[in-house]
């Protein structure tokens, strides 16, 4: 797999997201508080919010429009809801964060 340098941890805050645009669209890249990182498509399943705005809490984010919540890890809605998210792969070296190349090619 080839991977594309995208920024640095520090760059992102702690429950937080900044987004990254690609050819396929924008890619939500979420921090959590314990310092993990994930990537998701940019639009909740229910209505199209933008994920990168939600409140990142555990390995989870919550959408700013409806409240649903998507797991970071698997793109999957969380309780009742139903739908799922692409997910990208990323990698850390140091600080540097690093996403596959083939990023979009993972949408749900």
């Amino acid at each position: 797999m080839r991977w594309s340098k995208i920024g640095s941890l520090n760059d992102i805050p702690r429950r937080g997201a900044r987004c990254v645009a690609t050819p396929r669209g924008r890619i939500a890249v979420f921090r959590t508080a314990d310092d993990q990182v994930f990537a998701l498509h940019d639009h909740c399943p229910h209505k199209g919010g933008p994920l990168s705005q939600g409140i990142v809490h555990g390995t989870s984010v919550t959408c700013p429009l409806h409240n649903w919540v998507i797991s970071l890890e698997t793109g999957k809605a969380l309780g009742a809801d139903q739908g799922e998210v692409g997910t990208v792969s990323l990698k850390v070296e140091g600080e540097q964060i690093f996403m596959a190349l083939d990023a979009a090619s993972r949408a749900a």
